[in-house]
C-alpha cells in the first residue's frame, strides 16, 4: 500500500504542476482520501459529445499501479461501451491490457477516445450499439 500512495502522491503533483497542459482533463483527488478521484472531462470534437463536459469516478485499489482503478462516469451518457445504469466503461486496459505505466490522467485519455471511437462489437449498452453497427453515429 506504501507504493501505491507514493505512486499516487506523485501523480497528483504533476496534475498539480501541469494543470494548464490539457485543457480537456481536470483530475481532483479527494482531500481525505488518496484512493478517490473525481475527473471532469470534455467531450471529444466532432463527435455527438463535443460541447459536454462529463464526469467520472476513480476508486484506486491498494495494488495500484499493478491493478488497474476502476472508473466509472457519474453524468448519465449514452455511449455502447458505458453502461446505461452504472456508468461501468468498457476499455481494455482497465481490464485485462492494464500496464502500470499508465496513469489516471492517461486513462483519462483513453476514455475521451473512445468517446470518439466507440467499439459497438463489444458493447455494455446493447441499443447504443446496436444503432452504431446500423450506421447511425449522431
Amino acid at each position: 500500500m506504501q507504493a501505491s500512495r507514493a505512486r499516487l502522491f506523485k501523480e497528483y503533483k504533476e496534475v498539480q504542476r501541469e494543470k494548464s497542459a490539457d485543457p480537456d482533463i481536470q483530475l481532483i483527488c479527494d482531500d481525505s482520501n488518496i484512493f478517490k478521484w473525481t475527473a471532469v472531462i470534455k467531450g471529444p470534437s466532432e463527435t455527438p459529445f463535443e460541447g459536454g463536459v462529463f464526469q467520472l469516478a476513480f476508486s484506486i485499489p491498494e495494488q495500484y499501479p499493478l491493478l488497474p482503478p476502476q472508473v466509472r462516469f457519474i453524468t448519465k451518457i449514452f455511449h455502447p461501451n458505458v453502461h446505461f445504469k452504472t456508468g461501468e466503461i468498457c476499455l481494455d486496459i482497465l481490464k485485462n491490457a492494464w500496464s502500470p505505466a499508465w496513469t489516471l490522467q492517461s486513462v483519462c485519455r483513453a476514455i475521451i477516445a473512445l468517446m470518439a471511437h466507440p467499439e459497438a462489437d463489444s458493447p455494455l449498452n446493447c441499443d447504443s450499439g446496436n444503432l452504431l453497427r446500423s450506421g447511425d453515429i449522431r
